[in-house]
């Protein structure tokens, strides 16, 4: 309440449905919309739940490692030719070549064998 009380015409959220259930979260959802809507004012949120970006948003940014990967619509973002947006999208765990005995090395100080 106190981050609207002087009207601003930007608001930042910083995931705001974390920890909630999912009932609450759509709740969220809406509230945020009816903010925007009512008071006329461009809002930012940054958040992992994809459900909720797609809901509430007119532009997507995907980030990655702390790199832009694209800027657009939902349908835009949805659409995306790029293999690792589509990964993230769908939560896609990427290929590692993972070295058992290095990793367990690092992981214990001593070697498997």
């Amino acid at each position: 309440a106190r981050a609207i009380v002087m009207d601003p015409k930007l608001l930042f959220f910083d995931e705001p449905s974390a920890g909630l259930d999912p009932v609450v979260s759509a709740e969220l959802d809406e509230l945020i919309l009816k903010l925007r809507d009512a008071m006329r004012m461009t809002i930012v949120v940054v958040t992992h739940e994809l459900d909720s970006a797609f809901k509430i948003a007119d532009k997507i940014t995907v980030l990655d490692q702390g790199k832009v990967l694209m800027t657009g619509s939902v349908a835009e973002v949805k659409a995306s030719p790029s293999e690792r947006i589509q990964d993230l999208l769908n939560r896609r765990p990427r290929e590692l070549e993972v070295d058992v005995d290095e990793y367990l090395q690092r992981l214990t100080g001593r070697d498997s064998g």
